[in-house]
């Protein structure tokens, strides 16, 4: 493990990455080519950003803390690879071209970075590898979303659990262990047709949650074009339970639904 930088006090719900093994590991499985643009958001001393740089990316490393912005922007002097940014990470304009983002987010402003990296139906984001809290990412990683935002991200991006990152690798080091959350786009994440099916199954769906799967689907007008008997084949053809609750399909199955009906087999949206 790399020694820790005395940084002091931190902002809410930040904790430097200190291990460069880490560091790499996270940057390596991001798969980085010469000339990708790199998000790191909340890059601290730049524990990931040098080895963003070192892979060949043009990296943006947002800093809200203005002496460690100082620091980085004195550090990567020189370094046309890298631009640092001072500011907030949860306001800051996102790029309208392709990117991706790796980084050690804020344990505080998880939640509402996924929203915003995530919600919108056109986005450029081309991937994410990102340390968080450890019992967030068990949560976004399971099979069966827990929420229509849940269900809405991981049906259009896959959300898989990496691996644990101890608390020690941090500094200072948080109450609980970190996660390496790897976010990568499934095929509907570029479908502008597709996503308005889905949105509008998971809608159904959520709204009322306890009633049957089918009478959730036959709701849409996707559903509405199949015959009771067609429904209730596709279905089981998903592996799925008509008269289960409307919410139980996993993440995939949610996807595969969705391309099913686009595919011809749900008359359209």
């Amino acid at each position: 493990m790399a020694g820790r930088a005395r940084l002091g006090s931190n902002g809410p719900g930040a904790h430097y990455l200190s291990d460069r093994g880490v560091a790499a590991d996270l940057v390596r499985h991001a798969g980085i080519r010469p000339a990708d643009l790199v998000l790191d958001l909340g890059a601290g001393t730049g524990a990931i950003t040098a080895p963003l740089a070192a892979a060949g990316a043009r990296v943006l490393a947002v800093e809200r803390d203005e002496r460690l912005a100082r620091r980085l922007t004195r550090r990567f002097a020189g370094d046309d690879r890298v631009r640092v940014v001072h500011g907030d990470l949860l306001r800051i304009p996102l790029p309208r071209r392709r990117h991706l983002v790796v980084a050690n987010i804020p344990f505080s402003t998880a939640t509402a970075l996924l929203h915003r990296l995530l919600d919108p139906p056109a986005t450029a984001l081309a991937g994410a590898d990102l340390l968080l809290e450890w019992g967030m990412a068990v949560r976004l990683s399971a099979p069966r979303p827990g929420s229509l935002a849940g269900a809405w991200w991981a049906g259009r991006f896959s959300l898989r659990l990496v691996r644990r990152v101890p608390s020690a690798c941090f500094s200072p080091p948080p109450s609980v262990d970190a996660a390496h959350l790897a976010i990568r786009p499934r095929d509907l994440a570029g479908d502008a047709r597709g996503q308005r099916v889905l949105r509008t199954l998971l809608a159904a769906a959520y709204a009322r949650p306890r009633a049957p799967l089918r009478s959730a689907v036959a709701g849409t007008r996707s559903g509405a074009a199949l015959s009771h008997r067609r429904l209730g084949r596709l279905l089981a053809g998903l592996d799925l339970d008509p008269g289960a609750p409307a919410t139980s399909p996993t993440a995939q199955q949610w996807h595969d639904l969705t391309r099913l009906l686009l595919n011809g087999d749900g008359g359209g949206i």
